[in-house]
């Protein structure tokens, strides 16, 4: 009859540590992923946080874009109330009150669903640009940490081969990204990600 010796159990355990330090430190800039291109359109995810909007604006400055497009679902909470009913439009106008430039900046707003909300904004996106004057190769998508990757491979689904997409995260303020697994929301964020990146891994995006 096989058992596993003492020694087999001491490797075994050993293995199990040295696997989950790696984990630890590496799922974050996996997910967190920054794989820009050479594109003239910045694609701004709406439902970013005020802090990464301002990001965004930076890297549109430093980056050389010619057009900012926001993207984004109906609000899910104040929308009877808010003059702007999606977080598309909601973040264009934040974008213009931080002194953007508004003829620079174009509100794509998605369909309202339940699920797939991603999808939804690339698939709007997706649309308008087909019907849009601009000639567009490549574009860069900015999202917020741990969500880029899964929001990029849907993006890269829906557009490719017609147009090619680079991701950019920007980095949270909601945790430290370094010792995420320290916080309740560092680890109830990067653990929720790598289940729904796993998800989106198979699921058919091009609609």
């Amino acid at each position: 009859m096989w058992v596993i010796t003492r020694e087999g159990w001491v490797i075994a355990m050993m293995g199990l540590i040295v696997f989950t330090i790696l984990m630890l430190k590496n799922i974050h800039p996996f997910l967190a992923v920054n794989s820009p291109l050479k594109a003239d359109i910045l694609v701004v995810e709406g439902w970013l946080p005020d802090y990464a909007i301002e990001s965004a604006i930076a890297e549109f400055e430093k980056g050389g874009y010619s057009q900012l497009i926001t993207t984004g679902v109906p609000l899910s909470k104040g929308y009877y109330l808010a003059e702007y009913k999606n977080y598309a439009e909601l973040t264009a106008a934040t974008c213009i009150a931080l002194g953007f430039d508004r003829d620079k900046v174009v509100a794509v707003p998605a369909a309202s669903v339940v699920k797939y909300r991603t999808a939804a904004s690339a698939i709007a996106l997706r649309d308008w640009l087909s019907t849009s004057a601009l000639k567009v190769n490549s574009i860069n998508l900015y999202s917020l940490g741990t969500h880029a990757r899964r929001s990029w491979r849907i993006f890269q689904e829906v557009l490719n081969p017609e147009i090619k997409v680079g991701i950019i995260a920007a980095e949270t303020q909601d945790y430290n990204p370094q010792e995420w697994w320290t916080s309740s929301e560092g680890f109830r964020i990067v653990t929720g990600e790598i289940i729904a990146y796993i998800y989106a891994r198979f699921v058919e995006w091009k609609m």
